[in-house]
């Protein structure tokens, strides 16, 4: 419905104003359409919720539009005016955008540090979040809660706990604790970076808590191979009366997945279902398609795919073919793969994995056709990484690494570390290698693999009091991880190797994933 005829702007932007803030964004759009069609100007209090709507309808056409306009009203000087701008092309992950406005600001207040921290946080930009975080400190700008927020959860994304742990100390001398979103994002940081006690000691002080603190906790238990204790932490959960949402459940699928607690998650996934009336998402089918699938219950896992009504995406046959892989079941690992490519021609994903199936089952001519096949489709698989952070300088290896300026030291350590782990009884496990060689050879190329060199260099150079933490952005191979928990005894240090899939947190020869991850 128009505004009465004759209505003026300060009505105007009032109304638009009003259907913002109650998120009736196609409202204020239509009623800006309007209010310009009868000729009324705008001024700096028309515009930023309607880049706000603009934003949050996910149009950056009219986000642009509104952008030229204010530079040909002469509006970009106004701070409020500027912050909206930066802010909506953030929401819209139009990240270079915004921050060319910021860049062009003459003044910047908190609102402009912080909508672009959350922006770049948000996209996942968490290296070009944290070094905006650190801009804002360097220029005496006073973080405020979502600003804090943000960082930490880029400081999560990125897996920087020491720099997560100096912003901890600034929550506490700014007095920022008692927000409850920044509790969360420090339960789910130090969760996400494997201090799972400074998680919980966060939980236990926190003076509220709501869906997602108790979320971070369950997931966090789960992801660092506490999968029985994230049931029971569940358990508390309900019995405080906060009611688990879509995410809740996931975590506790997981738990029970990397526990090997099948009738646990059969339980949970009726109980979202029944008691919740949560509808499964593709990310609770992986979740029970990988319990199902470790404890080689494969057919029970079709069972449940067949039935589902849910559209089913690429993650669920990446972890059925994640199954067949580990129970060497070819003929279904065909299948699944050929379901993610109808999805994703150029997923590396399946290549791999049954490039690595066939590896095991020694059948060099299907590993040399998905080869030829991954050639012809021009798909390049992710080459594997590992890092290790010490004094704050990260320290990145890949297999086979002889570019780190004491690469001598770190292969000599690597050997030590080969030599005195046979003495223990290690054997390689040779199925871990692609390569079609003579068995040396094959061994060979598992001793140099990234991880190995991580912890090696993690031996030489942090210090015995502390624990080696090393990250993968992949999944650890299998023999690497039998090697480095004997290592773990033999040198007497931990170590927290974080894979692609969940932490690992091993000490004395064992390992949280209890050898099922």
């Amino acid at each position: 419905m128009a505004l009465p005829a004759g209505t003026g702007l300060v009505a105007y932007n009032a109304a638009i104003s009003r259907c913002a803030r109650a998120g009736l964004y196609p409202r204020a759009l239509a009623l800006f359409s309007e209010m310009r069609g009868r000729g009324l100007l705008v001024d700096e209090y028309t515009l930023p919720p309607l880049l706000n709507s603009a934003a949050l309808l996910r149009a950056p056409p009219a986000a642009r539009a509104l952008h030229a306009l204010l530079l040909r009203a002469g509006l970009a000087s106004h701070l409020h005016v500027a912050n909206a701008l930066v802010d909506a092309y953030a929401k819209l992950s139009r990240l270079d955008a915004a921050r060319a406005v910021f860049d062009e600001m003459a003044r910047r207040d908190v609102v402009t540090w912080t909508s672009l921290l959350t922006g770049l946080a948000r996209a996942g930009a968490h290296d070009a979040a944290v070094r905006v975080y650190g801009g804002m400190v360097d220029e005496g700008v006073q973080p405020d809660e979502f600003a804090v927020a943000a960082v930490l959860s880029s400081c999560a994304g990125s897996t920087m706990l020491e720099l997560g742990r100096s912003v901890h100390a600034a929550v506490v001398r700014l007095g920022l604790e008692p927000f409850l979103s920044v509790g969360n994002s420090l339960v789910s940081m130090y969760a996400k970076t494997g201090a799972l006690q400074d998680a919980q000691t966060v939980f236990d002080a926190a003076r509220a808590r709501c869906t997602i603190t108790w979320t971070a906790l369950i997931v966090g238990y789960a992801q660092n191979g506490r999968g029985r204790q994230s049931l029971e932490i569940y358990t508390d959960m309900v019995r405080s009366g906060c009611r688990p949402d879509y995410v809740t459940f996931i975590g506790l699928l997981f738990a029970c997945s990397h526990a090997g607690l099948v009738n646990a998650g059969r339980a949970h996934f009726r109980s979202m279902v029944t008691d919740y009336g949560i509808t499964p998402g593709p990310d609770h089918y992986a979740c029970m398609v990988d319990l199902f699938g470790r404890a080689g219950r494969l057919e029970e896992a079709m069972d449940l795919l067949n039935r589902s009504t849910t559209e089913l995406d690429a993650t669920v046959w990446k972890a059925l073919l994640g199954a067949c892989r580990v129970h060497r079941n070819a003929e279904l690992a065909e299948r699944a793969a050929e379901m993610v490519w109808r999805l994703d021609l150029k997923d590396a994903v399946p290549y791999v994995m049954l490039a690595n199936l066939y590896s095991r089952a020694r059948r060099w001519d299907d590993v040399a056709r998905i080869r030829v096949l991954m050639k012809s489709r021009g798909i390049t698989k992710e080459p594997g990484c590992s890092w290790v952070g010490v004094n704050g300088v990260t320290h990145l290896f890949h297999v086979e690494d002889r570019g780190h300026p004491r690469a001598a030291e770190i292969y000599q350590k690597v050997e030590e570390m080969t030599e005195r782990i046979r003495a223990e009884g290690y054997v390689p496990d040779t199925d871990w290698a692609l390569q079609d060689e003579a068995p040396e050879g094959r061994e060979r190329g598992l001793a140099y693999h990234s991880e190995r060199l991580a912890v090696a260099f993690g031996l030489l150079a942090v210090l015995a009091a502390a624990p080696i933490r090393v990250f993968k952005n992949l999944r650890v191979c299998g023999d690497c991880h039998a090697a480095i928990k004997i290592v773990t005894k033999l040198y007497g240090r931990e170590i927290i190797l974080r894979d692609a899939n969940c932490f690992h947190h091993m000490k004395d020869g064992a390992c949280s994933c209890g050898d099922y991850w």
